[in-house]
């Protein structure tokens, strides 16, 4: 992420915040963000120099406006003038980052061998919100490479408990052993 895209999620996090429409933007902003995501020839037009700043903002009116808060459309009017349309991802991760330490939020993403049942997630989502004292926000994928276990990523760290990770400390170990 870039000091710039830091620094305007961190700006509009403040100002939603303020105005009390923290998780009305945070949705908004998550829902921009995929827009542009999936048409990356939308952003083009957007920082396109050759078309004029009012034709870009008159875009994001007719893709935007109405339907989102004034704020969340000044926002990305705000990022197109500065030629920083390409920045909405991360500035969106930045506003969400804001808004979980905010919120007491957790993001944990879990990776299984095989899918888990809702009972399953509900139950690593409550051990860890116990572990951690923190609301649980649990991402769930299946990697069938892992063979058995689960890993878990949360606030740069990562627990393993794969059957993969224990095949590949026996495997070293034994190199170690032939050495």
């Amino acid at each position: 992420m870039t000091a710039a895209a830091a620094r305007y999620g961190a700006s509009l996090f403040e100002l939603a915040a303020e105005e009390r429409l923290d998780e009305r933007i945070l949705q908004e902003l998550d829902c921009a963000a995929g827009c542009i995501a999936a048409e990356p020839a939308y952003v083009r037009l957007l920082s396109a120099p050759n078309i004029p700043r009012r034709e870009r903002r008159a875009l994001l009116d007719e893709a935007f406006g109405g339907q989102m808060h004034p704020y969340t459309v000044s926002f990305l009017k705000i990022l197109c003038d500065e030629g920083l349309a390409a920045q909405l991802p991360a500035c969106a991760r930045a506003y969400r980052d804001c808004y979980n330490r905010a919120h007491g939020i957790l993001e944990v993403r879990a990776a299984a061998a095989v899918p888990l049942d809702d009972a399953a997630r509900q139950r690593l989502a409550e051990k860890l919100a116990a572990v951690t004292g923190r609301q649980i926000d649990l991402t769930v994928t299946v990697e069938p490479e892992l063979l058995g276990g689960i890993r878990l990523d949360m606030d740069g760290t990562r627990l393993d408990g794969t059957l993969r990770r224990r095949l590949d400390a026996i495997r070293e170990g034994l190199d170690a052993l032939t050495l």
